[in-house]
């Protein structure tokens, strides 16, 4: 074989190929074949179990995430937070590495634990799991209980731990599955006895916006009873620059969430990360275990308070009225510029839930609802929501698609504006649309984490973003004679 003939030479495509094609997928034929795609998943709109673990431990005191896997995945977790929120997250990993994968884990286990809890000093660690300990099935109940028993970590210390492998779910499976063994291991010798103890306690669910923490826990606070708001991650992803570090800054009181079952009563804001801990809480709790939509715009704010009001027994308080009031006014000011408006959505259940509950009362049309991981429930309620509306008939719902599956929907069937994360900053580019960003991860702008979404406030937020960006193109686009000082 001549050395000529062994070269196997680059073909370079024709630009006019190149051209052809860039046309043809934008076309109802490549639309087809994209939908009827199996295997192949490009560009999904979630993230893996063990990042949403990780967020639940960085929402409690004194608590330090623990990667039972490798140093790159811990990696990933850290930085994909430190991207969303411009903080540090302190975490610390076992790194398995290929030893590991052939003869388990265990050992990095014992080590990591000693180390951690030697090192850092926390008063909790919550161990999660990636993919190889999952894929070689590491026994993480038998390694912890080894851990105690051989003395690498005291025996009483709280050690909370959840099988969270990447390839099965999504960021909010591991959030409720961290969650839930978070609450079960600090209640443990706290079962409920004789009266509860007159506490609220909430839980957000996955949420990447500090600020709606805040915005909890000041509605709350307006209603002056006591509360306990569970996994909260505001101080810890949104702390004070003084020039002092502070690995465990902010979080839930671990002895507050150990009287989680003796509470009055617990809401949860997202029922679809939650629902693993809601089913034990309902089990476990001697209070009420109830679910709402995320409060956001009016009438889900309004379903949030009024609940509030009737597990409390007080009425609505004034200054969330006027709230109210001045929140409705903005709407009337604002909805010409948003109503009929045509708009892609993609995100997480409970996010998507509530934002299209906030496009409807404004007279826009969630045109395209797209969740990349979920299940039939969750498209059954949304088609439900949507046909509560006059504009949300002929929406649609898909499951389980991801956002080149949105590429084809945008290509053939345009909107005016989407609703999602940075990964759709290409779709908006590609199609010419504006694209309002909400959820997680945000990494190409700042401080939109710090900016609250839900309550009357987070109403104002989202309503003066949307209709802003589209004076913003109309002043743009617009020919000089209608270029004008008022909009």
């Amino acid at each position: 074989m001549s050395a000529e003939s062994a070269v196997r030479r680059i073909e370079r495509t024709p630009p006019a190929e190149i051209e052809r094609v860039r046309k043809w997928i934008f076309t109802e034929e490549y639309r087809e074949k994209n939908f009827a795609r199996q295997a192949l998943v490009v560009n999904p709109a979630h993230a893996c179990q063990p990042l949403g673990a990780e967020m639940v431990a960085h929402g409690f005191k004194d608590t330090l995430p623990f990667v039972h896997g490798s140093q790159g995945c811990a990696s990933y977790f850290r930085s994909t937070f430190n991207r969303h929120f411009r903080e540090p997250a302190p975490t610390v990993a076992d790194a398995m590495t290929e030893d590991g994968a052939v003869f388990g884990g265990q050992n990095n286990l014992f080590e990591g634990l000693e180390n951690a809890y030697s090192l850092y000093k926390p008063k909790m660690m919550a161990v999660f799991t990636t993919c190889m300990p999952e894929v070689i099935g590491d026994d993480l109940t038998a390694f912890i209980k080894n851990a105690r028993l051989q003395g690498h970590i005291p025996a009483d210390f709280p050690l909370p731990y959840a099988n969270t492998s990447s390839f099965n779910g999504s960021h909010i499976n591991g959030y409720d599955a961290m969650l839930k063994s978070i609450l079960e291991t600090l209640s443990a010798g706290h079962a409920p006895q004789g009266a509860d103890n007159g506490r609220i306690n909430l839980i957000p669910g996955f949420d990447a916006n500090t600020a709606n923490y805040r915005e909890y826990k000041r509605m709350l606070k307006a209603f002056d009873v006591p509360f306990t708001l569970l996994a909260d991650i505001s101080d810890a992803f949104d702390s004070v620059n003084d020039g002092t570090y502070r690995p465990y800054p902010g979080g839930t009181p671990l002895e507050e969430a150990a009287e989680v079952l003796n509470g009055k009563a617990t809401l949860a804001l997202q029922k679809y990360s939650t629902v693993n801990t809601l089913k034990w809480l309902g089990e476990a709790a001697q209070g009420t275990v109830e679910s709402l939509a995320m409060p956001i715009g009016i009438r889900n704010t309004d379903a949030f308070l009024l609940k509030l009001s009737e597990l409390t027994g007080k009425p609505v308080p004034e200054e969330l009225k006027a709230e109210r009031g001045r929140a409705v006014d903005a709407l009337t000011d604002g909805h010409q510029y948003l109503h009929g408006r045509k708009f892609a959505l993609y995100g997480d259940p409970d996010y998507l839930l509530g934002l299209v509950s906030f496009l409807l009362e404004l007279g826009a049309r969630p045109w395209h609802v797209l969740c990349s991981r979920t299940t039939r429930k969750f498209e059954k309620e949304m088609k439900a929501l949507l046909g509560t509306s006059e504009f949300g008939r002929g929406c649609t719902v898909y499951i389980n698609r991801d956002l080149w599956h949105l590429h084809s929907l945008l290509a053939t069937d345009p909107v005016d504006g989407i609703i999602g994360d940075t990964h759709g900053k290409y779709l908006a580019r590609d199609h010419n649309i504006p694209l309002f960003r909400v959820g997680f991860p945000i990494i190409d702008r700042i401080n939109l984490h710090r900016l609250p979404l839900i309550g009357y406030t987070g109403t104002l937020t989202l309503l003066t973003q949307l209709a802003n960006r589209f004076l913003d193109i109309q002043d743009e686009t617009c020919e000089d004679q209608w270029f004008e000082m008022m909009r």
